[in-house]
């Protein structure tokens, strides 16, 4: 009687800890995520301080270089009339004169250089800070879209209901749902794939074999990847890709040579007389 009593305790935590899993890898993005959105507006923070600290340097060299340049310009003026004056005294005065006025129109070309290459710095600065907080309005609203989707189990467990009650609007939306807000978990491979189902219903073989890829690739020892490599098989064939549909289905043989998934491989070569 302690036997089973102990066994019948020991099966009960085992249940309590496979139904937690997924709630506290839902936990654990959260905590993630959170720490990321904190970490942002901490640098957003400091590149603010940086940014005001900068703008303020920049301003100040602009006025100064604003208030030279006006200088030089009043100076030059000055000499102009100097100039129309001088003109009939001595021709060689005249044209020490004109030098003096090109070497400050020179300068006013470097000043301008100088004012430019400031306003691109500013303009720099600015177009940082305007991605900076766009990216961290876009963490933040990540992070309140996760908080308010459902939890991880009922959020799969729904969609899997509406598939098989045939109502697909309702099931894609919630797998896409599903695979936005848990993309890491393992029962996002499987979301993916029903997706993908879904689409080849609907005959969208492309966007189907794009699904199946993403089973096949990024959860290849999920429990869904070998029907979704005979299934992308079965879509490059609808779509004329015979040769391309073959050879995918040669490796399904090849991969899962036990199982299920391979024999329908054969039947559906053996079908398409290769």
């Amino acid at each position: 009687m302690r036997i089973r009593r102990s066994i019948s305790v020991v099966a009960i935590f085992a249940m309590l800890a496979s139904n937690a899993s997924p709630m506290w890898a839902a936990n654990k993005d959260m905590v993630t995520l959170q720490t990321q959105v904190q970490a942002l507006q901490d640098q957003m923070a400091r590149m603010q301080q940086s940014f005001d600290e900068r703008m303020g340097v920049m301003k100040s060299l602009m006025d100064q270089n604003t208030d030279s340049i006006n200088k030089v310009t009043a100076s030059i003026a000055a000499m102009n009339e100097l100039v129309q004056k001088q003109q009939t005294a001595g021709g060689a005065q005249a044209d020490q004169l004109s030098g003096q006025i090109q070497a400050l129109n020179d300068s006013i070309d470097e000043l301008k250089a100088r004012l430019t290459k400031v306003s691109k710095q500013m303009d720099d600065m600015q177009a940082a800070q305007q991605t900076a907080a766009a990216s961290q309005a876009a963490q933040q609203a990540q992070a309140a879209a996760l908080a308010a989707a459902p939890p991880p189990d009922v959020l799969y467990n729904n969609g899997l209901r509406d598939y098989n009650a045939g109502k697909n609007d309702l099931a894609t939306q919630e797998f896409s749902d599903y695979v936005k807000f848990y993309p890491n978990t393992d029962l996002a491979g499987n979301s993916y794939f029903y997706l993908a189902e879904l689409q080849f219903k609907q005959a969208n073989y492309q966007e189907a074999i794009k699904n199946y890829d993403l089973v096949i690739q990024n959860f290849p020892s999920g429990n869904k990847a070998a029907s979704a490599e005979l299934k992308k098989g079965y879509a490059q064939i609808e779509l004329g890709q015979k040769d391309a549909g073959i050879a995918t289905l040669h490796h399904v043989i090849q991969r899962y040579p036990r199982t299920n998934e391979a024999l329908q491989a054969k039947e559906k070569i053996r079908k398409a007389g290769s």
